[in-house]
């Protein structure tokens, strides 16, 4: 198994440092609805979890909010609310999306305000080490005494100065020195220190939470491709300088950022700053299914960029439901040649149509795990769904008569099978309640009815009046109707 490690800046051996692996995830700043560039960050961190306990590792996941920030603060002014009420509101969202998206919860969350004496306490000891230090009230990290300063991102001198302008105070020692506390302002939230009333720096708060939650040094680190500097950059000079323990840590696994074209048809990072497409909107408004909007995330490797496309999560829909039909179809004729075998009482090997199916799960199951021990190639492991799905629909849509071949049975449920369990891993539910939420038992009997009746027609072989009734399901009800040796099944298109 290999993981791309920003800091080295290729594929390394997956090799923990002890078990449980220790992973920490930069999470919210709760200043506004959940947009989609989350869902991909969250979604892509909870696959990783996800598969590494699939591989037997177990896991500590520890994720973070930023529940004090300048931006949850101009969050409350905005909406006339304190900024602790503001950051519960959207922290309160984070969880309703998550939970519809299927990201597991981590096994803890961590929040600023409940560390503010560990912060105020490593913030100290940077000081008495040499590494920081005060200017009336405030406190700031000197970055010349950490000599590898810039290693992660590979940036140079002049290009972190210019960074640093985020941060501008003429009384700094050097231009790249960045806060650690903050000292307060009027009509800001502080809090006591030995430097006076204040607040922390954004990056001190991480380093921190992961110290305390994790220990001095962690396995994997994730968060957006955005933070690498200077958020990133300088947790290392922080928590290297504090602990004096090297690497922080192993493996820093970046996301790539969602964008999508600005008014002046650039690709611009999806963000609270400019235009972004909220998760609830996406779900409820445009009725995206949340398996298939994160089959979509998952469809590009993870440290790429993804330009969004409505066209493209659409067309995600239609594929999710091939999976969902290809196993359901199998676990309906796994009954079906069940009941066929035990009737017939016959046994046998399996024949070479059974053998062909049971290689292909085979297969699927092997070029899976390659496909995600390659850095967890999500893209790759998605196509191995699709040839799965297909493999299993040829073979379901082969049988016929009244006489199951022997083996069916096992063949259909070892696919099915296999399909839930591929597509677990990456948190993908291949249960389709879509049309459950839109169809109520009135139109379904409905529905039902129209579809026997075009079956009477077929028998008769009045192909003309069968195909007005498909028209109707097809125009009307926005059914698709496929024909079987078993019969007819019928589904809701994605609108």
């Amino acid at each position: 198994m290999h993981i791309y490690n920003t800091e080295s800046g290729r594929k390394e051996p997956f090799e923990p440092i002890s078990l449980p692996v220790r992973m920490y995830v930069c999470g919210l700043t709760p200043k506004n609805e959940p947009h989609l560039g989350h869902a991909r960050l969250f979604i892509v961190n909870d696959m990783v979890r996800r598969y590494l306990a699939y591989r037997d590792y177990p896991v500590k996941y520890i994720q973070n909010f930023t529940d004090i920030d300048d931006k949850t603060i101009a969050a409350g002014l905005r909406e006339g609310i304190s900024p602790f009420e503001a950051a519960q509101r959207y922290m309160d969202s984070y969880f309703r999306e998550m939970d519809a998206l299927n990201v597991q919860r981590a096994d803890e969350f961590t929040y600023v305000t409940q560390y503010i004496p560990q912060i105020i306490e490593m913030v100290q000891g940077l000081i008495d080490r040499g590494h920081a230090y005060e200017l009336e009230g405030d406190v700031y990290f000197s970055v010349p005494s950490f000599p590898s300063y810039g290693r992660l991102s590979g940036r140079n001198e002049e290009a972190m100065a210019a960074g640093a302008r985020i941060e501008p105070d003429e009384r700094k020692h050097d231009p790249r020195d960045f806060a650690l506390w903050k000292s307060a302002k009027p009509g800001e939230p502080w809090w006591e220190s030995p430097w006076g009333k204040g607040r922390p720096g954004w990056h001190i708060e991480c380093s921190t939470m992961a110290r305390e939650s994790l220990g001095d040094q962690i396995d994997i680190h994730g968060g957006g491709t955005d933070l690498i500097f200077p958020h990133h950059e300088n947790e290392i000079a922080q928590s290297e300088s504090f602990t004096g323990k090297e690497p922080f840590v192993r493996y820093w696994v970046h996301t790539g950022m969602l964008t999508m074209l600005g008014e002046e048809g650039r690709e611009e990072k999806i963000a609270h700053s400019g235009k972004f497409i909220t998760i609830r909107s996406t779900l409820e408004q445009a009725n995206i299914p949340p398996p298939a909007l994160r089959a979509y995330l998952l469809g590009t490797h993870y440290h790429a960029n993804l330009m969004f496309s409505e066209e493209q999560l659409r067309g995600t829909i239609g594929r999710w439901r091939r999976w969902v039909e290809a196993r359901n179809t199998a676990l309906r004729l796994k009954a079906w040649a069940a009941e066929r075998e035990a009737a017939d009482a016959h046994s046998g090997e399996h024949g070479t149509a059974e053998a062909e199916l049971l290689a292909a799960v085979k297969t699927a199951h092997d070029e899976f795990v390659a496909a995600m021990d390659d850095d967890f190639n999500t893209s790759l492991a998605l196509s191995v769904l699709d040839e799965l799905a297909h493999r299993t629909n040829d073979y379901a849509h082969s049988l016929g008569g009244d006489h199951a071949p022997a083996g069916a049975a096992h063949a259909l449920g070892t696919a099915a099978t296999m399909l839930n369990e591929l597509a677990g891993v990456l948190g993908i539910v291949l249960d389709d309640v879509a049309p459950e939420q839109t169809l109520d038992d009135e139109a379904r009997a409905t529905i039902d009815a129209l579809v026997a009746e075009r079956t009477a027609a077929r028998a008769r072989k009045d192909w003309a009046e069968a195909d007005r009734i498909r028209n109707v399901l097809e125009n009307d009800w926005n059914v698709v109707v496929k024909d079987t040796p078993q019969g007819p099944t019928w589904s809701q298109r994605e609108s």
